[in-house]
């Protein structure tokens, strides 16, 4: 085998090393000269005696096998595609998944391509790779994923401005305190309890959850409110509280027990359900409200509007024209000489 001029391989570099170290070993071995030629280049190139026999032999018919070396690997061939791109390739699916867009085998393969990757491979071989790297090939879905709407994001930081301006430093200006709603059933335990193992579970549990009861309740970072609690029986089985909650019930805890009993100038905070942000009647309309009650107040006002246009196109004179809404809660609590 001819190897002038080409580059010397790093295997046969220490085939190379291997054997002037045997030679150096054995040039003063005297049995090392009884062992057979084939012997003494199996030990001298430290692989199988059989290995060697079986390269020799095949060498007269073929001389090329020994300069491509791979054919004399057993077992299975290499892979298509090298297991080296199996990070990328990966990071490429899940990176599509977070944007939303497709990865199809046609777009996975253009892509490897763009990377330098062999494109000598069929989009059948890629699919199979793929489902041994941990992929699968399955429905997608058509839902968008969560986006906060542009309104919701404005309300939340006007909140934190309100809070923080009510913290400076490390203290408040006002007290401060939160109203929460929750449900529980009458009946409502753990299901695992400790026992002993020779007497076994003897505790009795109900066989149904019972009653659902209802609390209203407010706190503050002292604790919670005296005289403030509402706990009430629920007529429905099935949902949660907020289906027994609404406005008329709100409104007649908020002034009777929240009010009178809450610190002296404590600042409330509520979050944003249904009962908690109905509009007072002096209230300039909404863009949740009904088209009717837009139209009339935008007549009121002096502003023409024709029954043909859209709600939406009245939704955008009340972005412009009308003034901040004005909650029944906020009314109700200045009407009683509460600050808000």
């Amino acid at each position: 085998m001819a190897m002038r001029g080409s580059p010397l391989t790093p295997e046969f570099k220490r085939a190379i090393v291997l054997l002037k170290d045997d030679c150096d070993r054995t040039k003063d071995d005297w049995r090392e000269r009884a062992c057979s030629r084939t012997e003494r280049a199996a030990k001298a190139l430290g692989v199988g005696l059989a290995t060697v026999k079986r390269v020799m032999a095949a060498s007269p018919r073929s001389p090329s096998v020994v300069e491509r070396g791979e054919s004399l690997r057993r077992g299975r061939p290499p892979r298509a595609i090298a297991e080296a791109l199996q990070t990328r390739t990966r990071d490429a699916v899940r990176q599509a998944h977070r944007e939303g867009s497709h990865s199809t085998l046609a777009l996975l393969a253009e892509h490897r391509q763009k990377e330098g990757a062999d494109p000598n491979f069929s989009l059948r071989t890629l699919g199979r790779t793929l489902e041994r790297w941990g992929c699968t090939f399955g429905k997608g879905t058509r839902s968008q994923p969560l986006k906060e709407k542009d309104h919701v994001g404005a309300a939340r930081q006007r909140s934190r401005r309100a809070k923080r301006a009510n913290r400076p430093g490390d203290g408040v200006i006002r007290p401060e305190g939160s109203v929460e709603e929750s449900s529980v059933n009458k009946n409502h335990s753990h299901d695992f309890i400790w026992y002993a193992d020779a007497e076994g579970p003897g505790g009795q549990k109900p066989t149904g959850k019972g009653e659902r009861l209802i609390m209203i309740h407010a706190m503050t970072q002292n604790g919670w409110i005296p005289g403030a609690p509402l706990p009430f029986q629920s007529t429905q089985k099935t949902g949660d509280y907020h289906g027994q909650m609404h406005h008329d019930l709100f409104t007649k805890w908020f002034p009777e027990q929240l009010l009178p009993h809450r610190p002296k100038h404590a600042l409330m905070l509520l979050d944003n359900a249904p009962y908690h942000t109905v509009l007072s009647h002096h209230s300039a309309p909404t863009a949740t409200c009904k088209k009717d009650r837009i139209s009339a107040w935008l007549r009121k006002n002096g502003i023409p509007v024709s029954d043909e246009c859209l709600k939406a196109a009245w939704v955008e004179m009340l972005a412009t024209l009308a003034p901040p809404p004005l909650y029944a809660l906020d009314e109700l609590a200045a009407a009683q000489g509460h600050a808000i």
